[in-house]
């Protein structure tokens, strides 16, 4: 008895030295590229607040978040969260964002930030998809302008519970916004699908790009998206499959 009582003070003692010399990593530093689009700035902030010590925030909005994407800046930050609906931007501009992303830092889009660039056509390779306001033509494809509704009741399938992005969720309710007729690049690794005949039937996807992973999620419109326990693990888990990438 004595002897086991030793054991465990050895192994309380060993995992309390390991501890210490092992501290908790540094959070992930997100920063969320906001601008063109209106959208509840403190209930979303509480959301982003409620993902957790380990993930940290900070707004930056366009145009001035340009800045941001310069290589002196990167290293500020971890991950790219992009919330905007941005639709200027000039070569310069776009050169940085696209080596940004390419050179390594990881970006989840999500809702209205794939309606963002309708000029730019790097832009749909970088997020893997896009809304379109007008017919547009992609890779010999034409899409006509694509249509939306507001405030939903809807269902969202996980195509994939094993993937890291999905992991511990189920199929699940939600009250947002639909997108309808927009582009998903093919090659993409499906994540959410929904039978919603106002949605597009794929809603979320991961990709690479260039160094870096990518995922995109079409929904995030408003205040109930923002509470819904479900879209708050899908984005936790997505900024730290993201993040673990690089």
């Amino acid at each position: 008895m004595k002897a086991k009582i030793f054991y465990i003070f050895v192994f309380i003692a060993l995992s309390i030295s390991i501890s210490a010399s092992n501290p908790p990593s540094s959070p992930i530093r997100i920063l969320v590229i906001t601008g063109g689009h209106d959208y509840k700035v403190d209930q979303f902030n509480q959301m982003l607040a409620s993902l957790g010590e380990n993930i940290q925030y900070q707004i930056a909005e366009l145009p001035a978040a340009y800045e941001m994407f310069l290589p002196e800046n990167r290293s500020k930050y971890d991950v790219l969260v992009f919330y905007h609906m941005w639709q200027k931007i000039t070569e310069e501009q776009a050169k940085l964002l696209a080596d940004c992303i390419r050179q390594g830092k990881p970006l989840v889009a999500l809702h209205h930030s794939i309606c963002a660039y309708d000029d730019w056509p790097e832009y749909f390779n970088i997020i893997g998809g896009k809304y379109f306001h007008k017919l547009t033509t992609v890779k010999g494809k034409e899409y006509p302008a694509c249509t939306y509704i507001h405030d939903l009741h809807f269902k969202v399938s996980i195509v994939d519970s094993d993937n890291p992005v999905t992991k511990g969720l189920t199929d699940f309710e939600i009250f947002d916004e639909t997108y309808k007729g927009f582009y998903v690049e093919e090659g993409v690794t499906l994540l959410l699908t929904t039978d919603e005949p106002s949605s597009n039937h794929v809603i979320g996807w991961s990709k690479n790009y260039g160094k870096a992973r990518v995922v995109t999620l079409q929904s995030g419109h408003d205040v109930p998206t923002f509470e819904n326990p479900n879209f708050r693990k899908l984005l936790k888990q997505s900024i730290e499959w993201v993040y673990k990438g690089k």
